[in-house]
């Protein structure tokens, strides 16, 4: 069995960053203020594919968004955390309020901020463009960008590894 292989069969819950990993890391304004982001829909089903597979997902983010909240609600996502710098901080209250051991979270983030959480976590996890420091910290990194696929590759990775995802495709099969 392989190292990542090792890493993904206990994970229980998938936290995510938002900002550079579910979306491309632009902030987008309008006229009047509002604040636009894009989401990919490959990385929405990969999170709903994940948690039918019995792996819980969950958000943890620095910045605070009205956008955030309403993905993770057309997501099912119960455990939002957002306006919170203090990754790891944030994540250890989650561990405990959920009762989840930190070698059955994956953590995906992409720069400085994620650092403390993608070391101390069970999996931690980047995508393509992040920072080189934290590539170098991370025990996988996703071979697309942030809001381009790299948390669909990593859902499906999981699922993989943990032998449910042929399980998954079979809902969709003939």
């Amino acid at each position: 069995m392989d190292t990542i292989t090792k890493l993904a069969i206990p994970i229980r819950l998938f936290l995510l960053d938002v900002d550079g990993v579910l979306t491309d890391g632009k902030l987008y304004f309008g006229n009047n203020g509002e604040e636009l982001k894009a989401f990919n829909i490959y990385d929405g089903l990969g999170i709903k594919l994940l948690q039918r597979s019995g792996v819980q997902v969950g958000i943890v983010t620095g910045r605070q968004s009205q956008l955030v909240a309403r993905r993770a609600a057309d997501l099912g996502i119960n455990i939002v955390v957002q306006g919170r710098e203090d990754k790891l901080v944030a994540i250890n209250e989650i561990q405990k309020q959920h009762d989840f051991r930190l070698n059955e979270i994956a953590y995906m983030g992409d720069d400085f901020p994620d650092l403390s959480a993608i070391q101390q976590v069970g999996f931690g996890m980047t995508v393509a463009n992040a920072s080189d420091i934290i590539k170098k910290q991370a025990k996988w990194i996703s071979t697309l960008t942030g809001g381009n696929g790299a948390v669909r590759e990593a859902c499906d990775m999981l699922m993989t590894a943990q032998g449910s995802m042929d399980k998954v495709i079979q809902q969709y099969s003939t």
